[in-house]
């Protein structure tokens, strides 16, 4: 097992063998080495093994980040399985719908959420309950009548002496799901296949310039595609990843920063904005401090001046991606961040990037077109989705639903989207999503949501409601509705009430006439 493998439990492996004393894994609460990471992998492997995971089989995850959701993804990946990473924000509805698609007879879980899974009843065969210590038996009675493994918020597992799964590993087959909103309002799952992780992160590594010494600090979700490539680049490389979960103090993770000397940092838009407003990276020094990323949708350009200045000597990366790209698609050089402001850069190694129209010519330099990518980073498509993986998947090419154009130095510059998806905060979600959850309210007629800038968020959602006759409009009610049905990123910051919607001829609602309301 070494480095050059595409199996990223290969990686772990490689430099736990080389140095197992290496931190791995740190939180507040301590670090773990690479030997012990490693250690915990191989039992919980041979633990699933035993408990039926094979190749092919779906197993969902639903925790914070941490140890024990990293040891738990490569264990899965160890046996030949799937990780299906989720998230317990999204809501029961979209959670249960994501064990039904997938099937996942397994489970790990953190235990303070046992009521909501026993809330969603999935039919899992077994859930591992991630809990500081055995769960009492009340969190096992909310989950019968699944049978349950604990495992210690290290990754832990009570296994005894177990050898590794036999399972040979092909670098075809899904090694995660990672969810994204599509613009009809369910969420897709995007296969990421051992191969597409693998190139993914290699080129990443090259242009950031990773090697052992490396630290990085992550805010960001695993069950997100940015902060899972912070933890497979660094694994790789043979770095460490120190987890803060304490971002609703800005100032404390910037000093745990400095603290953990972390050469490395990233964020989406919101991020900045936050450590803008509160004066919180000014203040600090970071003295090993190399590379600060940026991701998740396009930020401010005075504020990606302020990240340049806050942050230097460090060099900060402007980036561009997508779930469906593995992570991945294109970089600004810091060195031409002034000539080329604004402009997602070119694409990274292994990436080629076109404009095309919608016939698939390609545009002409400085036409705006739909921009469109291929690699062995591209996913292989929606799991058991045929048709919206037809919508982005054509002729070899990756569409991603953004309009750019191409500048005569090869430049690339995203102009808009195709889609009708909004990007809140670095995740995307549909604008479906939004107006189905609005529409479930029993007093709501119609709705309708478009996105509109937003210097802190990117973006926000702006939605448009026809109430029914004789019912109250109550903006901070709707707002309720939305947080307890949907996710936190499905609450409209502005809600408008309106006597009905406008039409296209057609009879599709007039969304630019509703954006430039907004606007205006």
């Amino acid at each position: 097992m070494n480095a050059s493998s595409p199996f990223a439990v290969d990686w772990l492996m490689a430099h736990a063998a080389r140095a197992p004393l290496a931190p791995c894994l740190g939180t507040p609460s301590g670090w773990l080495s690479y030997g012990e990471v490693a250690g915990r992998v191989r039992l919980a492997a041979a633990l699933l093994a035993r408990q039926g995971v094979a190749a092919g089989e779906r197993v969902m995850l639903a925790l914070p980040n941490g140890p024990a959701a990293v040891v738990a993804s490569l264990a899965v990946q160890s046996c030949g399985g799937c990780a299906v990473e989720v998230s317990r924000e999204w809501g029961a509805e979209a959670l249960r719908a994501i064990a039904e698609q997938t099937q996942a007879r397994h489970a790990v879980i953190a235990g303070r959420d046992a009521a909501l899974w026993a809330a969603i009843h999935a039919p899992f065969r077994r859930i591992w309950i991630v809990h500081p210590a055995p769960p009492p038996p009340r969190m096992c009675e909310l989950l019968a009548p699944a049978e349950w493994t604990w495992v210690g918020e290290d990754g832990a597992v009570e296994a005894g002496h177990a050898p590794a799964p036999s399972a040979v590993l092909d670098a075809d087959a899904p090694a995660l799901l990672i969810y994204t909103s599509g613009s009809t309002g369910r969420r897709l799952g995007v296969v990421q296949t051992h191969r597409n992780i693998a190139a993914n992160t290699r080129s990443i590594c090259e242009f950031l310039q990773l090697g052992p010494a490396d630290r990085v600090l992550s805010i960001l979700p695993l069950y997100h595609c940015y902060g899972k490539s912070l933890l497979q680049t660094h694994l790789l490389a043979g770095g460490s990843v120190f987890f803060d979960h304490r971002f609703t103090y800005p100032r404390v993770v910037m000093e745990a920063m400095a603290q953990q000397a972390c050469t490395g940092f990233a964020g989406v838009p919101l991020t900045f904005e936050l450590l803008r407003r509160q004066g919180a990276a000014t203040d600090a020094d970071f003295p090993a401090l190399r590379y600060v990323t940026q991701a998740g949708g396009p930020m401010q350009a005075d504020t990606v001046r302020w990240a340049r200045a806050a942050f230097a000597p460090a060099r900060l990366y402007v980036m561009y991606g997508q779930t469906e790209a593995t992570a991945r698609l294109s970089y600004l050089p810091p060195e031409s961040a002034q000539a080329k402001e604004g402009s997602i850069g070119r694409g990274i190694a292994g990436v080629e990037l076109r404009v095309l129209d919608e016939d698939g010519r390609e545009c002409a330099t400085g036409q705006v077109g739909q921009l469109a990518a291929r690699g062995d980073n591209v996913t292989q498509g929606y799991y058991n989705d045929e048709e919206a993986t037809r919508q982005i998947l054509r002729h070899g090419w990756l569409w991603t639903g953004d309009l750019a154009y191409r500048d005569a130095d090869g430049y690339f510059f995203i102009t808009g989207r195709a889609k009708d998806i909004l990007k809140i905060r670095g995740h995307r979600i549909g604008a479906a999503e939004i107006e189905q959850c609005l529409c479930r309210h029993p007093d709501v007629s119609e709705a309708a949501v478009v996105g509109v800038p937003d210097a802190v968020e990117g973006e926000s959602a702006a939605a448009f409601v026809v109430m029914r006759a004789g019912a109250e409009a109550d903006e901070n009610a709707l707002r309720k509705f939305c947080r307890e049905q949907g996710s936190a990123y499905a609450v409209p910051r502005t809600i408008r009430f309106e006597a009905v919607l406008p039409r296209t001829t057609t009879g599709k609602i007039a969304k630019g006439e509703l954006k430039t309301k907004v606007l205006q």
